[in-house]
């Protein structure tokens, strides 16, 4: 008898809903920041300092640029973000992390380590390039393509 086919969206659905109950059961890691927040200062963080436009930020996050302003607004508030003008072009801003979320993301990025090496744990390198590729098309599907 053949193994059942696995149910991937079910499985992906479980799988995002227990890493938000673990992430949450560490509030001192994420206080007051949202994964969205934690997702955007990564962006940042992965620059190296460099401010970046918000259509930039929306690009990696893949999410429209007006999610981007309505999440940096909040985080701008908070003392996150700072709006900086574009060396190059005078109608661009950019935003950059302050020194809190500068430590926001540190925080977090701690809480990510430890979860990633929980999750990898049984796996081989070669099983763990596999799953990454197969979440890489998962989130690459285009909502409007059609059936193929």
């Amino acid at each position: 008898m053949a193994a059942a086919r696995p149910r991937f969206v079910q499985l992906l659905g479980r799988a995002q809903r227990a890493l938000q109950r673990w992430i949450e059961a560490r509030p001192e890691s994420w206080e007051g920041i949202s994964a969205a927040q934690v997702g955007l200062l990564f962006v940042l963080r992965s620059r190296q300092g460099q401010p970046a436009a918000v259509g930039e930020i929306a690009g990696e996050l893949g999410v429209a640029p007006a999610a981007v302003t309505n999440l940096s607004k909040r985080m701008q508030a908070a003392g996150m973000l700072e709006r900086v003008a574009d060396e190059q072009d005078a109608r661009l801003t950019r935003l950059r992390m302050t020194g809190s979320g500068r430590e926001a993301s540190a925080r977090a990025g701690a809480v990510l380590v430890e979860l990633n090496a929980r999750l990898a744990e049984g796996f081989t390198p070669a099983e763990l390039q596999i799953v990454a590729r197969w979440l890489a098309r998962a989130a690459a599907l285009e909502p409007d393509a059609g059936p193929r």
